[in-house]
């Protein structure tokens, strides 16, 4: 009878056994499956998600031909934003109606990014923060020598090395002073202050790099500290670079200053008659000669440090986690054939990552040019 009851109890403790090593089988696969199945919302929700992007460039080219020009890039971003693990559901992309309008915009933190020439970088650098700088192609000039510039036979081309500088010229319109101008430039002989003084001026606004910062530098090493403020006759131009050459074609001003490829932009709709556009929108300027022989260099400045893409600091997308991923959202899209087309409205081919010391030269030649 013992040995019965020991056979009994030691059956009965096998099957508890059994019975608590399967519970615990059951448990340990459900507590395993449990986390796996909420992963997923879980990281999902972990994914950073913005309702909007504001992208704005400044006018350095006619608005409707910026915006033809970049259609694309808004779903491009978007695409690229969410590769790097960002939701964004829209892109808007606008163009100042000044470079000072981008600066203030961004300052007061209704544009997130936009693309700044280094001097109104430099103007607006309190309130935004440079992560780009543009590469372009080199010119096939880059002459100290204004008359180097001039005729067919000098038309520029852009087939020189990568470069992240460019210069701006001082260009003398085909207006009977502009002529006189270009004379004496062509025969080697030295413009004096009062020849300038005597011009009738188009610039563009204070902030602009090519447009007027740099030309007055070169003004202020070569006549005697005298500045573009100190001229009897000049126009400002809020709206781009179109209507200085506009005007230059129209002989109603005797000098423009530009970027130096600026004539490779407006060479097509120099020529074409006022009621046509060329393949870009450009309205026809109605010239009968090229513009490389109407549109003459008189002065050149030095290099200036190339554009920028900054980033407002009044933005939701200003962290370093943000910046980096924008940094690399353009820098993959150029890198693309479409990307190049997209950019190649503001002759661009390329972005380096950058800081804001790159610009303190633009900051000292904006400060020399106030004081």
């Amino acid at each position: 009878m013992k040995k019965f009851y020991r056979v009994l109890c030691l059956s009965l403790v096998l099957v508890m056994a059994l019975g608590l090593f399967a519970a615990c089988g059951k448990t340990a696969t459900t507590e395993t499956a449990a986390p796996a199945e909420e992963a997923a919302p879980a990281e999902e929700a972990a994914r950073p998600h913005f309702d909007k992007l504001t992208l704005e460039f400044v006018p350095s080219k006619d608005a409707d031909v910026i915006i033809a020009g970049t259609a694309n890039l808004p779903e491009l971003v978007k695409a690229e934003m969410a590769n790097l693990g960002y939701d964004i559901d829209e892109v808007d992309i606008t163009v100042g109606t000044s470079y000072d309008a981008t600066g203030e915009a961004m300052s007061a933190g209704s544009i997130d990014v936009g693309w700044l020439p280094g001097g109104t970088y430099a103007l607006y650098s309190d309130d935004t923060e440079v992560i780009l700088t543009a590469t372009r192609n080199g010119l096939s000039n880059d002459s100290e020598n204004p008359a180097d510039w001039n005729g067919d036979a000098n038309a520029t081309k852009k087939n020189g090395p990568q470069v992240t500088f460019y210069r701006s010229l001082i260009y003398a319109a085909p207006s009977e002073y502009g002529k006189y101008l270009a004379e004496k430039v062509n025969n080697g002989e030295k413009l004096t202050w009062e020849d300038l003084d005597g011009a009738k001026w188009a610039v563009q606004k204070t902030s602009s790099s090519a447009g007027y910062i740099y030309p007055t530098m070169w003004l202020m090493e070569n006549y005697d500290g005298k500045k573009i403020s100190d001229l009897s006759n000049v126009i400002p131009i809020d709206s781009g670079y179109g209507t200085a050459f506009s005007y230059a074609a129209a002989e109603n001003v005797d000098i423009i200053v530009c970027y130096a490829d600026g004539r490779n932009d407006y060479e097509a709709s120099w020529q074409l008659p006022t009621d046509q556009q060329d393949e870009t929108g450009k309205q026809g300027m109605g010239r009968s000669d090229s513009i490389w022989n109407e549109l003459n260099v008189i002065g050149v400045t030095e290099g200036i440090y190339n554009d920028t893409v900054a980033v407002s600091k009044a933005s939701p997308f200003y962290t370093n986690e943000m910046k980096a991923a924008l940094q690399d959202c353009f820098i993959n899209i150029i890198n693309t054939d479409e990307g190049k087309a997209i950019f190649d409205v503001y002759s661009h081919t390329g972005y380096a990552k950058a800081v804001d010391s790159d610009y303190d030269g633009a900051r000292a030649a904006l400060t020399a040019v106030d004081g």
